[in-house]
């Protein structure tokens, strides 16, 4: 069973020509409405068990499908099934098998990091006994525990991040709805996060992530959703996206001492043979082939290799890519 299914799904704002928000006013009846489709008409799938990224551009309706999926909410048209259960009409029991952490989520500031635990537990009908067991778990398996009883005004943005992640969890949810879990945190802090995700979903959990972060949606996704102006322009995993998009795969080759470069050329695999001041730069058609190829025929030379380096497109350029092209990858 998936763990997500949407299909059809649209959301439209009305916007009054000459306002930038919000309803008219009685007094401006002759005010004309703008109809924005901030998504449009989107159907995609996440399977049960994996992490599913689901990136764009600013504005191109990212937080706007978070937002129907966790019931914040309502679609101007289409189908959300979270579990097999319609959201809108289960919202309740939707809610108590997902957890959600939106990108301008916090924490009470009031509240001590327990405090938080208990109250969120107390929202969802968790027995008190429960409640203990859950924090005092969460708070200690995300190092927070000794700092369990300080005000949360007081934490570290990558304390208050993995506080909410706690929040998120108390209800044991078999998905996590993630907006930007890494935004803004250092270095040390992201990585925190990202093992905490990944924890959790090697023990079942289906993630549901935004992010800007390249490297976190490498990192960390299964498949990835491109969406842009409102419409899912490409979905598939990071490599077959990065493939899609590569003009070339290139091999750079170090050499301990000089060999006759211009016999590469003549090897199966190889398109193009770059001479460099201390090895080759070599275009080649696929990179595990030519590797193999290219190690078996250095050693028939007896010449030894000093530096083996290769070049694969990132993620980052698969992505601007696919938003230039509006999908299009010829």
């Amino acid at each position: 069973m998936s763990a997500i299914i949407v299909n059809n799904l649209v959301k439209t704002f009305e916007l009054s020509k000459g306002r930038k928000r919000g309803k008219m006013s009685p007094n401006e009846p002759h005010k004309t409405m703008n109809i924005i489709r901030a998504v449009d008409d989107i159907s995609f799938e996440v399977r049960k068990g994996e992490i599913f990224g689901f990136l764009g551009p600013n504005g191109a309706g990212k937080t706007t499908t978070i937002r129907m999926m966790t019931g914040v909410l309502r679609p101007t048209k289409g189908k959300i099934k979270i579990l097999g259960l319609d959201a809108w009409k289960n919202q309740i029991v939707v809610k108590q098998v997902t957890g959600n952490v939106p990108e301008m989520a916090n924490v009470y500031f009031s509240f001590s990091g327990w405090e938080n635990l208990m109250f969120i537990g107390e929202i969802y009908g968790i027995s008190k006994k429960e409640r203990v067991i859950k924090a005092e778990s969460l708070l200690k398996k995300f190092d927070l525990y000794e700092k369990r009883t300080l005000k949360t005004k007081k934490y570290s943005k990558g304390m208050k991040q993995r506080l909410l992640l706690c929040m998120a969890l108390m209800t044991n949810p078999q998905i996590l709805f993630l907006d930007e879990p890494t935004a803004g945190l250092d270095v040390q802090s992201s990585k925190i996060i990202k093992d905490l995700i990944r924890e959790y979903n090697e023990r079942g959990v289906t993630v549901f992530l935004t992010t800007h972060d390249m490297d976190v949606a490498n990192e960390l996704c299964d498949r990835i959703a491109i969406i842009n102006h409102g419409k899912i322009i490409s979905l598939d995993t990071p490599e077959n996206l990065k493939k899609l998009t590569q003009d070339y795969q290139a091999i750079d080759l170090q050499f301990v001492d000089g060999m006759n470069k211009q016999e590469i050329k003549n090897l199966r695999n190889i398109r193009e043979v770059q001479e460099t001041q201390d090895g080759v730069h070599v275009i080649v058609e696929d990179i595990h082939e030519s590797i193999c190829e290219l190690v078996d025929y250095i050693k028939t030379q007896n010449v030894k290799i000093k530096q083996l380096s290769t070049h694969q497109p990132k993620l980052e350029e698969a992505f601007l890519k696919i938003i230039e092209k509006g999908g299009k990858t010829d």
